[in-house]
């Protein structure tokens, strides 16, 4: 029964675990139910792949010798149940609450993202305008938000957009135009945020300009630091991001 639970395990851990309650590779191999010979190529291997050892065999001496855990073995082995106990626990996790479990496994995948783009926004198609050559997607970000991107229709098609797939909104901050006095009827821009400055950082030409919109969403916006000055840009302004739906690009998480 024990050596049917030892197979079960990870082998590794299995003869980390043996080895440290027999001190034999013998008895070692016997508790896992492995040959000799399969548990020594094992542990050449666990030796091999680890950066400093974790087994050591002992030769002679007033014990006998035999094969035990260096200390880095023991903190390893310690480590792993460790590693096992919240392994369960995140399993438990996607067991009991699925949903939560998985939108928490986009959001840390969409962190991970590299790109250089400033903005890049989670949300939702929730309408296609399709065309001969482009189509308009319209996307509506977590809050009131909503954004339009202009993309071809070839790339609806390769991104699999439809109806309520999440996808990402990229925009780089130079696409970002502000203003404090906007007329929406008076702009041929389809996207225009409403946000308060929250910080504006100063450069050498440029200054890095963002912006609270809505539910927690920020909007970055590179602009000359004589059009901060022009704007009266400070902390706590109101004021519009503009940005054109060509500028907009997406992609699927």
């Amino acid at each position: 029964m024990g050596t049917d639970k030892k197979r079960e395990e990870d082998p590794i851990i299995s003869i980390l675990q043996a080895v440290a309650e027999t001190g034999s590779i013998n008895k070692a191999a016997r508790s896992i139910g492995l040959s000799y010979k399969a548990t020594w190529e094992r542990i050449e291997t666990i030796n091999n792949l680890s950066p400093t050892p974790l087994i050591s065999r002992q030769t002679g001496g007033s014990g006998g010798g035999g094969t035990i855990l260096t200390k880095d073995g023991e903190a390893f082995l310690k480590r792993a149940a460790l590693f096992r106990f919240e392994l369960q626990k995140l399993v438990n996790f996607f067991h009991d609450t699925p949903e939560e479990a998985y939108a928490m496994l986009r959001t840390l995948k969409g962190m991970e993202m590299k790109i250089s783009a400033r903005n890049v926004w989670l949300g939702n198609v929730i309408n296609i305008e399709k065309g001969v050559v482009n189509s308009v997607v319209t996307i509506a970000l977590k809050g009131k938000d909503t954004i339009v991107s202009t993309i071809t229709e070839n790339s609806v098609q390769r991104l699999g957009l439809e109806i309520g797939k999440e996808v990402y909104a990229i925009v780089k901050a130079p696409s970002v135009m502000l203003s404090c006095d906007v007329n929406p009827d008076k702009i041929s821009a389809r996207n225009i945020l409403a946000g308060t400055v929250r910080r504006i950082e100063p450069g050498a030409v440029n200054d890095e300009v963002t912006i609270d919109i809505s539910s927690g969403n920020t909007v970055t916006s590179i602009l000359t630091s004589e059009s901060v000055r022009s704007l009266g840009l400070a902390p706590g302004v109101e004021v519009s991001a503009i940005i054109k739906a060509s500028s907009i690009l997406l992609a699927i998480p």
